[in-house]
């Protein structure tokens, strides 16, 4: 597994690092923080086949954007009710990696020790043509994901 290692979080994983170590960490777990809209209408990871569900919690509100001010102590109630704690993996999703690496900074701030930014998020960045989807990220990368 590769990954960049800054100060204030555990790192960056790839799509498919993040699905191998969900994979192989029966604790590990998928904190998607896009918004409800993007959910609905985009899709959201599918971890049926692991045996997990991944953890719907937005990062910023639609549609004013503002950043949830309970954010993370709504995501620590929901890990330690799933019996996650401080030292076991936590690997957060948006669309394209940005808000996601806020999230992450802010539960290793609440001392978190192993949160972790899936690069490229859900549909990756831009293409030639202005559109998300097809270059990297979790849909691009043929892992799995459900339409509501």
């Amino acid at each position: 597994m590769s990954f960049q290692r800054p100060a204030d979080y555990a790192g960056e994983l790839s799509v498919g690092d993040a699905y191998a170590l969900l994979s192989q960490d029966e604790k590990a777990t998928l904190v998607d923080v896009r918004t409800k809209a993007e959910w609905a209408y985009v899709g959201v990871p599918d971890l049926s086949a692991l045996g997990k569900t991944p953890i719907l919690l937005e990062w910023q509100t639609y549609p004013s954007m503002q950043v949830a001010a309970d954010f993370t102590p709504r995501l620590i109630a929901e890990l330690t009710e799933r019996g996650v704690g401080p030292g076991t993996p936590a690997l957060f999703l948006c669309r394209s990696g940005v808000r996601s690496l806020a999230a992450a900074r802010a539960l290793a701030s609440a001392g978190w020790r192993r949160c972790y930014n899936v690069t490229d998020g859900f549909e990756g960045g831009l293409d030639a043509s202005r559109r998300r989807g097809a270059l990297g990220g979790w849909r691009a990368g043929g892992l799995p994901w459900t339409q509501s």
